[in-house]
């Protein structure tokens, strides 16, 4: 008897059924990122405060928290993704720093939501979690401090030398004290917005011991940011800019 056309048969219905399996885990992708998002523009507009003296108009807000999970949850394209649609929604309603505030939100999510994201994603562990956030809040730190040092005498209307003054005491620890309560939060927070996400059947299936393989859309743009933070960094140093 030949039995190949039930073989054929059953091959169809399952990949009729991985098909619809995928595009309902696609729709509660973007379901969970758009609430994501929503949540995170919330955070931003709502819950703002100064804490550093010599930079008043720097105010801490705890969107990164969500958008970190967010990476952690779907990977760092996503939190680049929910950064950018975030950063927009708060141009447009909350900002008062214009097209200047919209870049610099854009590029300190960035550095610490993805570059955390992209390290989590390779080691799903709780280790790999510190470790990706204590790299993702120096580099942050780091790359703030650069593009501060660049664009805020164009924003506050003062020469750079009156910015390098503000470096030290004002915009240092106003990105160590931001990033460290990222960190903290984003730790004590994950596992619980994890497990609802279980509970409410829209966490993806990942596999615990981590991702051996990397998108590679995460590795170009991740280069490219680090290359451009370099050269502008080799800029400075050379008193291009």
């Amino acid at each position: 008897m030949n039995n190949h056309p039930e073989k054929l048969s059953n091959t169809s219905g399952q990949e009729a059924q991985n098909k619809h399996t995928t595009k309902l885990l696609n729709i509660r992708t973007l379901c969970v990122l758009a609430m994501m998002s929503a949540l995170a523009f919330l955070l931003a507009a709502f819950v703002r405060f100064p804490f550093v003296s010599a930079v008043p108009f720097l105010r801490y807000d705890p969107k990164d928290i969500v958008i970190v999970i967010a990476g952690f949850i779907f990977g760092p394209l996503a939190a680049f993704i929910v950064t950018v649609v975030v950063s927009l929604m708060q141009y447009a309603t909350t900002s008062f720093t214009g097209h200047i505030g919209l870049f610099m939100n854009i590029v300190s999510s960035t550095a610490f939501c993805c570059t955390a994201a992209l390290i989590y994603k390779k080691k799903r562990t709780f280790s790999g979690a510190v470790l990706g956030l204590i790299i993702a809040g120096i580099f942050a730190t780091a790359v703030m401090m650069m593009w501060n040092y660049i664009i805020s005498p164009h924003f506050m209307n003062i020469t750079r030398e009156q910015i390098v003054r503000l470096l030290i005491p004002g915009f240092l620890p106003f990105n160590l004290v931001s990033n460290g309560l990222n960190i903290i939060f984003s730790l004590l927070l994950y596992k619980r917005v994890k497990g609802v996400l279980k509970g409410m059947r829209m966490m993806p299936q990942l596999d615990e011991a981590g991702d051996s393989k990397i998108s590679v859309y995460s590795i170009i743009f991740a280069v490219l940011f680090l290359v451009l933070t370099c050269v502008l960094w080799v800029l400075l140093i050379l008193g291009v800019i």
